[in-house]
């Protein structure tokens, strides 16, 4: 039996005797309701036994109080369900496209968590994120970025982040994934022990049918898509962290 409740915008999904804590944060515009658009994967990793804890959020431009804010959330759930079943063995902290660099921008440099999970990270300039705003810049001439940019993002991992255990998941047809830069930028840190792996699929892949249902045209469809996701959760479950 599993147990929802919300603890400020953290939706918390707890198995009775959790093994674990998994921190989900999503992508842009698809994490105002967590619960429903990562409904597949979420209920994959509490079939583990995993405590699921996911951060709904509308994004802005300022992504460092954006991961500041998330982490600070996050912390206060932890407390709370650390009061309810004791301390957790195993945390990992998970993130999908905009949520992979949320969370490496997290104040502890990610030193509170076993390791991150980063799915199809994504790091584009504002104006390739959002077309529309690159239109009105041109036309009404004036600069907007997101803070930090891409390359101080990149920066203040190589200089800031001290997590060493990453697993990069990137998938075969997903052209908005920069795990590769963000290897790189990984790998120049001491005793970086991060890794990556190629999985089919796009980088919608770990997304449900909440937002996707009435796209899907057939059952066959369907079961091949929840086949992806339940192979995503394998894969962080066998992870060595």
């Amino acid at each position: 039996m599993t147990n929802i409740r919300r603890i400020s915008d953290v939706v918390c999904q707890w198995p009775s005797r959790p093994v674990g804590l998994i921190e989900i944060i999503g992508g842009s515009y698809i994490s105002i309701k967590p619960e429903v658009t990562y409904k597949r994967l979420i209920l994959g990793l509490l079939h583990k036994n995993f405590a699921v804890h996911s951060w709904s959020y509308i994004p802005n431009f300022d992504h460092q109080t954006q991961a500041n804010h998330a982490w600070k959330q996050f912390h206060l759930s932890r407390k709370i369900i650390e009061r309810r079943v004791g301390l957790i063995p195993r945390s990992i902290r998970l993130g999908h496209s905009l949520g992979c660099k949320l969370h490496l921008l997290a104040p502890d440099g990610g030193r509170n968590c076993n390791g991150l999970v980063a799915i199809s990270f994504n790091n584009f300039k504002a104006g390739k994120s959002i077309p529309m705003l690159r239109k009105m810049s041109q036309r009404l001439n004036f600069q907007t970025e997101f803070s930090p940019s891409p390359s101080e993002t990149l920066n203040l991992i190589k200089e800031h982040y001290e997590q060493r255990n990453n697993l990069l998941i990137k998938f075969k047809n997903d052209n908005l994934d920069q795990n590769d830069l963000l290897l790189k930028s990984l790998g120049e840190r001491a005793s970086d022990k991060s890794e990556i792996i190629q999985l089919d699929g796009n980088h919608l892949t770990p997304v449900s049918l909440g937002l996707k249902g009435k796209l899907l045209k057939s059952n066959l469809q369907s079961s091949l898509k929840y086949k992806k996701i339940d192979f995503i959760v394998d894969k962080i479950m066998n992870w060595k962290i």
